[in-house]
This record gives structure tokens, C-alpha cells and sequence, in this order.
């Protein structure tokens, strides 16, 4: 898969000494310079725009997005907790299926409960009608699967046959939609507007029966908006168009874009050897860290990489036991040492929410760093205990 980003932006005068190793870095003044990004399209189009917390769940950030975006979007009930335990504005929450003992909380937590089934919602409904009765105030959205593939990577794609996300598009009936106060989808990742417009072409028709039922439409994450080349003005009148045809409100939930380009991840070289070509070992893992490396696959960008010839790359590769816990082949600038620091680029979101102790790897610090007053200060970090005490 193709890194979409990987702009150093400030971080290319950050001094990677001044932090402990493995470490999250992440810059508070491009979490706001992305927020304001998003915050005038919200204006100009008159939407709403959440904040994905399956991408960016740093809560510590939490007044930076409540400064400017509308809520967050959750995945489940502890997603929802987190929410209203530290976020502002709306909740809306979506979950491939809930359990029926966790639904009464979401339903209380929640501004929109999304469904991912007409089956799933019509079991609920008695847990609905009666969350309902004692004051609580939500409105009930189903996902659909639009069944247009647009993704580089099928795993990534919800729509790629046989997907489990969202309720296909063709089987929509009147029946179905009894009820339903908001349609949910969720079609891309990591890309601009055309694959948008290509989806919103399928689903307006399929739903367009249902225009002056459906109070809201939520087109989901996987927008780049605050990447340079996206197509803003163009999305603006897109979302104006959208909100004018349906007449209903219109929501965007984009998790990269608030956290694009916001954050590194530092290491440091432990060990070279050789085998065919240099081999490094570092205090940072694909499997443990930076999972997306080894899933999608990708290859992260690295802070500073030497762009010369005469460098000769290094694989770099973490330090569990997986054979497979190959980061990639670098060039490091100076040449690669034992003791160097280096970091990678674009690691704020899902790198950051993905991380595990496997073989006991420590997991990295997170640090809050402002680029434009250069405080920085250690928001977590994490010992044994947390290794420890995940398991029993």
C-alpha cells in the first residue's frame, strides 16, 4: 500500500534526544492546524464533522478537537465511555454488533446508535423502546454497504466481497427502513473526493425512496482531507449538494485526516549485523507498534531519510521473535549505528490505538509536543505493570 503522507512538517527540526525511546511524539499545533481545516469546510458546507476515535483516541487532545470539531464517532461501548468521560459535543456510535447486556449504556451515552443490521436492530428493539421510555434521547441509523469497491487493498475496502460491514445495498426495503432515522457508510480509506463521489452516486439512488424520512447521512471516515493535493473546494460543494438533494443533515467522521501527519514514532538502533545486506534491530516493532506495516502492507515514511545513493539502506526490524517483524529497508542519514535515533513519519493515528505487548515489548511513551511554542511534555508512559497486568 502507498504512504498517502509522510510530510515532516515541523518535526524536521525536532530534536529526537529529547525523548525517551520508543516513543509517540505528537505535535498539538498540527492536531489544530488540521482541526481548522476541517472546521471551515464544516462552516462553508454546513455539516457536521466528528472525530473518529477507532484512529485518534489520544484523549489528552481532547480540548484541541472540542475547540473546533462537532463530537466523536465510537466503536463500541467503551469508545462511547471514553467519549463522554473527555470529549465535547455529539456521540455517535457504531458497532458491528453489540451485546445486548452493553446496549442500554450506549443507547445513554449516545447521540446516533448505528446499527450494522436490520436483524441486529429489530432484536433490539424492546432494549430500544425502553431506553426510549426512561428519557434517554438517541436516534437509531443503519450502515449500508454500498458494494462499490474503491480501496487499493481488499482488506481495507468495505466493500470487498463478502464484507461483514454495513447491510448491502441492493436488499434495502421499505420494511427495512421502518424505523431507521439515519443512514451510516463508511466506504473509504486514505483517499481523496473521486471515490466519494463514485460511492454517494450508488447510494443516493438506492436511498433516495427514503429523502424526508432520514433526518441525517453519515459518509463515514477514510476522507484525506487535511492531506495538501485533496479536493476541498470541490467537497464543499459536494457536501452542499448532498445536504440540498436529501435534505438531510450531513455528517463526515474522518479520523487520519485529524491526526495526519501530527505525530512520529522514535527509536533507536540496538543491533547491525548482516545477512545478505545490513540488518538493524531496533526498540520499535511492525507487530508491536506500527501493526498497518505488516497488515496493509506499507512502507511508513522515515523522518530524514538519505536521499543518496552512496548511503547504503539497512533493513530495520523490530525486537520480538516474529520472523516477520520487518519495519523496512532505509537509508539513514550518517549511515546506521548502534545508538542512533531515528523516527518515522505519520504514526499519530491507528499506529498509536493498535499497539500490544507481545513478547513483552514495551510499549512507546507519548509525548505532547507544540511546535509553535517548542513545550513538550510527557503525557504516558508506560513499565512492566502494563504488560503485566493485561494478563493474569
Amino acid at each position: 500500500m502507498e504512504t498517502k503522507a509522510g510530510d515532516p512538517g515541523a518535526f524536521a527540526h525536532f530534536d529526537l534526544n529529547r525523548v525517551d525511546s520508543p516513543a509517540f511524539v505528537v505535535d498539538a499545533a498540527k492536531l489544530r492546524a488540521n482541526c481548522q481545516i476541517l472546521a471551515e469546510i464544516r462552516d462553508e458546507a454546513e455539516i457536521k464533522v466528528l472525530s473518529a476515535l477507532k484512529a485518534f483516541s489520544m484523549w489528552s487532545a481532547a480540548p484541541i478537537i472540542g475547540e473546533y470539531l462537532d463530537g466523536v464517532c465510537t466503536s463500541g461501548l467503551w469508545e462511547a465511555r471514553l467519549a463522554s468521560e473527555f470529549y465535547d459535543g455529539e456521540i455517535s456510535t457504531y458497532c458491528a454488533a453489540y451485546k445486548p447486556e452493553e446496549l442500554d449504556e450506549v443507547c445513554r451515552l449516545s447521540d446516533h446508535v448505528i446499527f450494522n443490521s436490520p436483524g441486529q436492530m429489530q432484536r433490539a428493539a424492546l432494549i430500544l423502546d425502553n431506553a426510549r421510555a426512561s428519557g434517554q434521547d438517541f436516534e437509531v441509523g443503519l450502515r449500508i454497504n454500498p458494494q462499490v469497491p474503491t480501496g487499493e487493498v481488499p482488506r481495507y475496502d468495505p466493500s470487498s466481497p463478502g464484507s461483514r460491514l454495513g447491510f448491502p445495498l441492493d436488499q434495502l426495503t421499505p420494511e427495512i427502513m421502518e424505523g431507521v432515522e439515519g443512514i451510516h457508510f463508511h466506504n473509504l480509506c486514505e483517499q481523496d473526493l473521486e471515490p466519494l463521489i463514485q460511492t454517494w452516486d450508488r447510494v443516493f439512488d438506492a436511498i433516495e425512496p427514503w429523502f424526508g424520512q432520514l433526518k441525517w447521512i453519515n459518509m463515514g471516515g477514510g476522507h484525506h482531507i487535511t492531506r495538501a493535493d485533496y479536493q476541498r473546494e470541490e467537497l464543499i460543494e459536494f457536501l452542499k449538494d448532498a445536504k440540498d438533494d436529501t435534505g438531510a443533515e450531513i455528517y463526515l467522521e474522518p479520523g487520519e485526516a485529524v491526526a495526519l501527519d501530527a505525530g512520529i514514532l522514535v527509536g533507536t538502533i540496538l543491533d547491525i549485523g548482516f545477512n545478505g545486506l545490513p540488518v538493524a534491530i531496533a526498540d520499535v516493532s511492525a507487530t508491536c507498534h506500527m501493526p498497518d506495516v505488516i497488515e496493509a502492507p506499507y512502507r511508513p515514511a522515515m523522518l530524514g531519510e538519505a536521499s543518496d545513493h552512496e548511503t547504503p539502506e539497512v533493513r530495520i526490524g523490530g525486537p520480538s521473535c516474529l520472523a516477520g517483524d520487518v519495519i523496512g529497508d532505509y537509508r539513514i542519514q550518517g549511515g546506521a549505528e548502534v545508538g542512533k535515533r531515528f523516527a518515522f513519519l505519520d504514526q499519530a493515528h491507528y499506529s498509536m490505538v493498535k499497539t500490544n505487548t507481545f513478547n513483552g515489548v514495551q510499549l512507546p511513551g507519548i509525548y505532547m509536543w507544540d511546535s509553535e511554542t517548542d513545550q513538550l511534555e510527557l503525557v504516558k508512559e508506560f513499565g512492566y505493570d502494563t504488560f503485566r497486568d493485561r494478563l493474569s
